[in-house]
């Protein structure tokens, strides 16, 4: 059986490979970049990625991820779906990249 963290390190290999991703500080963690501007990172209890609002509010409704909370304040943009539903960090990181390599200059 895969830990959560070899299951993250995995698909940050995946993206590594990638034009402009690199791995930098986030948290206290260390995340996924493209062009300088984080994507996903590990935490202890799961992964947080950045996606589109709409997006976050549709997995908070599974049950299966949340919203992050940062300091009492719902993030708009950010979700964090944990080791129970490791199932979704596939598509989750490559929805999260996409959406940041759109909205990040230079792509």
């Amino acid at each position: 059986m895969t830990s959560p963290d070899e299951l993250f390190d995995a698909l940050a290999a995946a993206h590594l490979r990638r034009e402009g991703v690199d791995i930098g500080p986030m948290f206290g963690s260390e995340g996924l970049r493209i062009r300088g501007k984080i994507f996903a990172f590990r935490v202890k209890s799961g992964i947080i990625a950045k996606l589109p609002e709409a997006r976050v509010t549709e997995l908070d409704a599974t049950g299966r991820a949340e919203r992050m909370i940062m300091r009492e304040r719902a993030m708009r943009e950010w979700v964090l779906v944990p080791d129970a539903s490791a199932d979704l960090w596939e598509g989750v990181v490559d929805e999260a990249f996409a959406f940041v390599d759109s909205i990040t200059p230079g792509g």
